[in-house]
């Protein structure tokens, strides 16, 4: 049996990657790209499990640009 302190870990990193992951792809879908090949490779970058949403923030965060939403 796995120790419930160990299973805890698990959880709280599991928990915390998958947090970190949909931040990664909400902030992926408010930034425009230049062009639609770079914005989808970047998604499957980011959703690699652990460290996908990693290397979105390090290299990719920077290269998109923010989407305006006003209204007028």
């Amino acid at each position: 049996m796995i120790p419930e302190a160990l299973l805890l870990y698990i959880l709280l990193i599991v928990g915390i990657s998958f947090v970190l992951t949909m931040l990664a792809l909400i902030d992926l879908l408010k930034k425009d790209f230049p062009t639609p090949k770079e914005k989808f490779v970047w998604h499957i970058v980011a959703i690699v499990p652990v460290i996908g949403w990693l290397f979105y923030f390090v290299l990719g965060a920077k290269k998109g640009t923010r989407k305006n939403f006003d209204s007028n």
